[in-house]
């Protein structure tokens, strides 16, 4: 413990602000609220350099109380995108090629040339300070052998945060069986080193629990995405006149199965059957923007209705989805729920839901205020487009309750963590 009363938490997050994308919120979160439960956080991270977006307001809010950021350089692919320069995201089949021969040649990811610059950066923190637990989180999933590398050297606590499935990750390319059995080695000596495992997503926590039965049901936490409360009331709807537009917006980057293929041809459908709609819809993505989903909105001759906002910094992003009668959300596997979809919950609007069965679609009908549509059913998606409308129309769209909202506070999910570590430097 500091002579001011804290205590230190070491986080590992190669992925930090001034970096942008959802990869950041949760980790600059944890450390912005921290310090309202006694823990001074520390971060080691990399420094700035070519990424898919930045967002100077998220660093702001981290300078603002204080956190302490240790920078290193990077020894790994990345290094190709030079200094700090926005990059462009590339076309999906380049994103796929990318990622598998990344996923071919290095294990755990493209990431591992970092790990033995931070375990220096960190092992330095250690020595000149009284760090009291150590949290890693990814991806990537290099962050985990670093922290499990300063708990083998220090026996100080670690805590691993799976943002996202490590095995399981729908993106993640295993081009062997020798491959997939070189992560699963990894993984398990990560999980034998860590103290406590925390997961955003039920069902990242029954695979880990099924697949290595030295795993007990307590030994991993569920803490949840969530949104930040202070974004949300810093910032008002604006006024608009009675007989406006609809407006729906969809946040975050497509790629993959996460594209507006289903939705935009939906919407064209909607708009021949249902005149009335003409006119008075005002569809937004926000987000890195890809050619691909441009060339398809002109090809269905929407570019009257979708607009490409591409990326805004995450104030801009709030604002958009204050400002929104409806909020389009989709997903193409249950094994994640990106953080956008709990700011959705944040801002209280009711929410379209492009979803395949399972956790995350009992999730979002849990909010109250959900029209749920199967992933790829194009006439779903259309009735839906105009039940939404009709209740715009007649002032009859629903609102997520404040109650619901309020579990994904991320102050409070703040709290649960510092109590996690509290518990391990107390009583473990």
């Amino acid at each position: 413990m500091d002579r001011d009363g804290f205590r230190n938490v070491l986080m590992i997050a190669y992925y930090f602000p001034p970096m942008g994308l959802s990869g950041v919120q949760r980790t600059a979160k944890f450390a912005k609220y921290l310090t309202r439960y006694g823990w001074k956080p520390i971060v080691v991270t990399i420094e700035p350099m070519g990424y898919y977006a930045f967002d100077e307001t998220l660093l702001g809010e981290l300078e603002e109380v204080g956190v302490q950021i240790v920078r290193t350089p990077v020894r790994d692919v990345s290094r190709l995108f030079g200094k700090k320069t926005v990059v462009k995201m590339p076309p999906e089949w380049m994103r796929k090629t990318l990622q598998y021969v990344g996923d071919f040649f290095f294990i755990p990811d493209t990431k591992r040339g970092w790990k033995s610059i931070a375990v220096k950066a960190a092992s330095a923190v250690v020595k000149s300070g009284n760090i009291d637990i150590i949290f890693a989180t990814a991806p990537p999933q290099t962050d985990f052998l670093i922290g499990t590398e300063l708990k083998r050297r220090f026996n100080i606590p670690l805590v691993v945060d799976y943002r996202d499935a490590w095995i399981e990750y729908p993106f993640k390319y295993f081009p062997t069986p020798l491959h997939r059995w070189l992560h699963v080695q990894l993984e398990k000596k990560v999980l034998r080193a860590a103290d406590r495992v925390i997961v955003t997503h039920r069902r990242v926590k029954e695979a880990l629990l099924m697949r290595y039965r030295f795993l007990e049901y307590n030994d991993i936490t569920i803490l949840p995405q969530g949104y930040d409360p202070d974004d949300i009331s810093s910032r008002t709807p604006q006024k608009r006149s009675t007989r406006r537009k609809m407006v729906l917006v969809h946040a975050g980057t497509f790629y993959g199965g996460r594209n507006p293929k289903v939705f935009a041809q939906a919407l064209s459908q909607a708009l021949l059957h249902y005149p009335k709609m003409r006119g008075r819809i005002d569809v937004r993505f926000l987000g890195q923007t890809r050619k691909e989903d441009e060339l398809l909105i002109q090809q269905l001759n929407l570019q009257e209705v979708v607009t490409f906002y591409g990326y805004v910094s995450h104030r801009n992003c709030v604002e958009q989805l204050l400002n929104a009668d409806v909020l389009w959300f989709v997903i193409d596997n249950d094994y994640q729920t990106p953080g956008k979809l709990y700011e959705y919950f944040g801002v209280r609007r009711p929410i379209l839901a492009s979803v395949v069965d399972g956790y995350t679609k009992e999730l979002i009908e849990s909010s109250g205020a959900a029209f749920c549509v199967p992933l790829n059913d194009v006439s779903a998606h259309e009735q839906a487009l105009v039940d939404l409308f009709q209740k715009f129309e007649n002032n009859r769209l629903p609102r997520i309750p404040t109650q619901f909202a309020q579990k994904f506070d991320r102050s409070l999910l703040t709290g649960e963590l510092a109590k996690i570590f509290e518990y391990l430097v107390d009583y473990e």
